[in-house]
């Protein structure tokens, strides 16, 4: 994997990681998931005008990305309304990577060597470890687990999509632009009938959060995308869950959580991840 590809997936997980520790400090998790992702595709309308559309051959993997991507929001507002969001992220954000990796060679024909491996399996292994030695873990539900690891495969299951659709659209961000475009509506129905006070008040109070968030989920969705089309697909999916490196150095810096040597440790192993893939 060249440089610029690694630091552009890496600068991708920053934006990822800013927007989930607002989300995390908001006042309504699912309201501002939904305001994120109505701000993606606000930015985005202006714009995928002036793009190329995708290659019709990648069209109906647009369409499953929609299906999947409206199962990944609706099931992780779930998660993080049934439990602690340290119990549900860990097992949502580190499991894909792994997933993907046993998917590629069948699905899509990728081989990965002994370092893309080793990688792989230590930044899974570091994400994972967030969640067991994290001292609330023994309260966790068996419900919120669940939904996690329903989660994962959903986010599985969109990475191998899109990773493969956006290979066959040309352009990878006129293909991340319609997916938002297209997620965004079928989000805002369900708040919309069921929710609609609070939603539009939470807009009224949030917009601004909704075009931040939006523009730096948008950001980072494009860069993973074009990632995608350069290098392995397992190998980029596993650098962007590098997120929970940035997310708890925002945790401790910004939002000023405690840390436990456990959370610095695991970060270490997912650095020496990161370094393996690298030198693979």
């Amino acid at each position: 994997m060249s440089v610029t590809v690694l630091l552009l997936v890496l600068f991708a997980a920053l934006l990822h990681a800013s927007w989930n520790a607002d989300v995390k400090s908001g006042p309504d998790q699912f309201l501002d998931i939904v305001l994120v992702t109505s701000g993606a595709a606000v930015l985005s309308l202006p714009v995928v005008p002036f793009l190329p559309l995708p290659g019709p051959e990648s069209r109906i993997y647009l369409i499953a990305s929609v299906g999947l991507h409206v199962a990944y929001f609706v099931l992780t507002g779930a998660s993080y309304r049934s439990g602690e969001m340290s119990q549900a992220y860990p097992l949502m954000r580190g499991t894909p990577p792994l997933l993907v990796a046993l998917a590629t060679g069948p699905l899509i024909g990728e081989r990965l060597g002994p370092g893309a491996w080793t990688g792989i399996v230590l930044i899974c292994g570091g994400i994972l470890g967030m969640l067991w030695t994290d001292r609330r873990a023994d309260g966790r539900s068996v419900r919120t687990v669940r939904l996690a690891l329903v989660n994962a495969f959903a986010i599985a299951a969109y990475t191998l999509v899109d990773g493969h659709g956006v290979r066959l659209s040309g352009e990878p961000v006129a293909y991340t632009m319609w997916m938002f475009l297209l997620t965004a509506p079928a989000i805002l129905c369900w708040p919309l009938l069921r929710r609609r006070a609070e939603l539009i008040d939470h807009f009224a109070r949030r917009w601004y959060f909704g075009l931040i968030g939006g523009a730096c989920t948008l950001g980072a969705y494009v860069l993973v995308l074009w990632a995608m089309t350069r290098a392995p697909v397992a190998t980029v999916a596993a650098l962007r869950e590098t997120a929970i490196v940035f997310g708890t150095a925002i945790s401790a810096l910004v939002l000023k959580e405690r840390l436990g040597w456990s959370r610095p440790v695991a970060a270490g192993i997912i650095l020496a991840g990161v370094a393996s893939i690298k030198l693979a």
